[in-house]
């Protein structure tokens, strides 16, 4: 049934990991709106959007639905929302203001440069990292629950971070080190994410360079040519 669907010429807005997609938009976009508010509705709301975006990809597969749209509506809806919940961070720890916003330019930065070089390379997907020169960059998007224990670590960090903070003038390690000390349950998932978080940092900054040195390569090949 599936691949009739893809081959009658379903239109690929109206793929169903598509239509998960927009379901995620519209999640967050309300969560947003609450973030200042209700921090329960938002954090429900969030993760309502990050558990779809397991069952996209899930959907796509089991429907024969796998598009570049969809690819890349994925990723950029992955990276609005982190980037929308680092900001709303930076509000909540004033005193980490600049380090929230430096894990925002890193993350785009990083993912950015990914799917550019891909493109120059002539790859499928910017996950194909067979050829890269790092273990760890192949490791990361080699091995799907390696990468989904860092991705959820990162968004379970700064979801227990933003349900932590009560004074704006506290920094990020003081109010984990005294959830800690305090026995808040919130602090095991965050102990428990921050590793994965610590990984995804060093993987950015590798795949960050990894993709700049493709482009750099790209322009002296061109160079090259009579």
């Amino acid at each position: 049934m599936a691949s009739k669907a893809t081959q009658c010429g379903w239109p690929v807005y109206l793929y169903i990991p598509n239509l998960i997609g927009y379901a995620r938009i519209v999640a967050n976009s309300v969560a947003f709106g609450y973030c200042f508010s209700d921090k329960k509705i938002f954090t429900i709301l969030y993760i309502v959007s990050f558990v779809c975006d397991e069952l996209d990809g899930r959907f796509a597969r089991m429907f024969n639905q796998v598009s570049t749209f969809g690819a890349v509506l994925d990723m950029v809806t992955d990276r609005v929302s982190t980037a929308c919940l680092l900001v709303v961070l930076s509000h909540f720890y004033r005193s980490c203001f600049g380090f929230f916003l430096f894990l925002l330019a890193l993350d785009i930065a990083s993912h950015w440069l990914q799917m550019y070089s891909t493109f120059l390379s002539s790859k499928v997907s910017h996950k194909d990292v067979k050829d890269s020169t790092s273990w760890l960059l192949r490791a990361y998007y080699g091995h799907r629950l390696f990468m989904g224990y860092c991705c959820v670590g990162s968004e379970v960090l700064y979801i227990v971070l933003f349900l932590l903070s009560t004074n704006e003038s506290e920094s990020v390690i003081n109010v984990l080190v005294n959830a800690t000390k305090q026995g808040v349950v919130l602090s095991i998932p965050a102990l428990v994410a921050l590793p994965g978080w610590a990984i995804k940092q060093v993987v950015n900054v590798i795949q960050m360079k990894t993709a700049a040195d493709v482009c750099v390569k790209y322009d002296m090949n061109r160079r090259e040519r009579p």
